[in-house]
């Protein structure tokens, strides 16, 4: 890191000048009472010059993981010490999130489908368009922190349009191992900023309503890495992760319930599923009826559902194909790591039996503590 204090002033409507940390609420609406609806906003511009990046958390309000990671990165990094500038966006749908709800309320619309947003458009893109044209479009990187919606857990991933040099960069930089590949539906800010330009990635990490510290502390060794890596700070980084697996549309696959009753999950105790094999079985209250619902293909369980009870044409599990060499790391990550490194707290596989934990016990030690994860349902949109 250069010595000299050569740094630039951040602008939004205002200056930020070099070496100094501002802790803001900014405008961007009005509630039903004519009140201002106001984001927190820290800006940590460094003394000497470097990319900008923002992270930005609680896009949709239920989404709390991101909101800790956003919180902790606004206190922990100097503006002395950096060499850029941060722009940390703890909540942006603030509706939202004090409602605990998932999209901006009564009219349930999703902010993360309303970018780069309006200005004579409706609530959704108004919000947009100040929260884009003020600190997103003002950066060079973003990285943008997601979690499942209610009722479903996702594992710690990526999404990112790994066609784009640039984006993927960005996205090896931050560690990412599980990556869905794509550029995101119309009017999600990282589709939108990656188009501008602004390289983004999307983090999926754990489920809503909940919070989930492992997930928080994978989440900021990560970014810890990419700040290293994009020389914001002034330390040793990684270029990619040891280990990744990029996931095409064609890859992955929704497995939906057969039936109305109680799921028991089948598989475990790794979260992988066997092609043919059972991934649940579904049951009537009186365990007369049982239901198989069998895997499509050997693969990852990246998201399934936190809750045990359904109906026919609900999500189960979200699975993606992996070969033989994911498979020995997914183990070995899970056998001295703990399955939290991938990332849930439910464990809603097969338990292991005394034999098989004497075993796993032999092979390395496991971490109690398992992480959470959830996906959003297709239909309705995911992050």
């Amino acid at each position: 890191m250069s010595s000299n204090n050569d740094g630039e002033s951040f602008r939004y409507d205002a200056e930020v000048r070099p070496g100094e940390k501002r802790h803001i609420m900014y405008e961007v609406g009005e509630s039903f009472l004519g009140d201002p609806i106001e984001i927190p906003v820290t800006i940590i511009n460094g003394a000497n010059k470097g990319p900008r990046v923002f992270v930005s958390a609680a896009m949709h309000g239920d989404e709390v993981n991101g909101v800790k990671v956003v919180q902790e990165v606004a206190d922990r990094y100097d503006p002395q010490e950096l060499s850029g500038t941060i722009v940390c966006l703890h909540v942006l749908n603030v509706p939202g999130y004090r409602a605990h709800l998932r999209y901006l309320p009564i009219y349930d619309r999703d902010l993360n489908r309303s970018f780069p947003g309006s200005e004579n458009g409706n609530e959704g893109k108004r919000i947009a368009k100040v929260i884009y044209d003020r600190f997103v479009s003002n950066c060079d990187i973003g990285v943008d922190f997601h979690t499942s919606t209610r009722n479903k857990v996702t594992i710690f991933h990526t999404r990112a349009d790994m066609s784009d040099p640039a984006v993927a960069e960005v996205a090896n930089a931050f560690r990412s191992t599980i990556v869905l590949d794509g550029a995101g539906a119309e009017g999600m800010m990282r589709r939108v900023a990656s188009e501008d330009g602004i390289p983004t990635i999307t983090v999926e990490m754990g489920e809503a309503h909940r919070y989930q510290p492992a997930m928080v502390d994978l989440a900021l060794e990560n970014l810890h890495n990419l700040f290293a890596y994009f020389g914001l700070i002034d330390e040793e980084f990684e270029t990619e992760p040891a280990w990744q697996r990029i996931v095409g549309p064609k890859e992955k696959k929704w497995i939906r319930s057969t039936a109305g009753g109680w799921v028991d999950m089948d598989w475990g105790p790794y979260p992988i599923v066997e092609e043919g094999n059972s991934v649940c079985t579904i049951s009537d209250h009186f365990k007369r009826e049982e239901h198989v619902v069998e895997a499509p293909f050997t693969g990852l369980v990246i998201g399934m559902a936190a809750n045990p009870i359904t109906v026919p044409g609900q999500i189960i599990a979200h699975v993606v194909s992996i070969d033989d060499d994911d498979r020995k790391v997914i183990e070995q990550i899970v056998d001295e790591q703990g399955y939290s490194r991938i990332g849930t707290y439910h464990w809603m596989g097969r338990r292991t039996t005394p034999t098989e934990d004497v075993e796993r016990a032999r092979r390395g030690p496991t971490t109690p503590e398992e992480s959470e994860t959830d996906e959003s349902e297709p239909e309705r949109g995911t992050a």
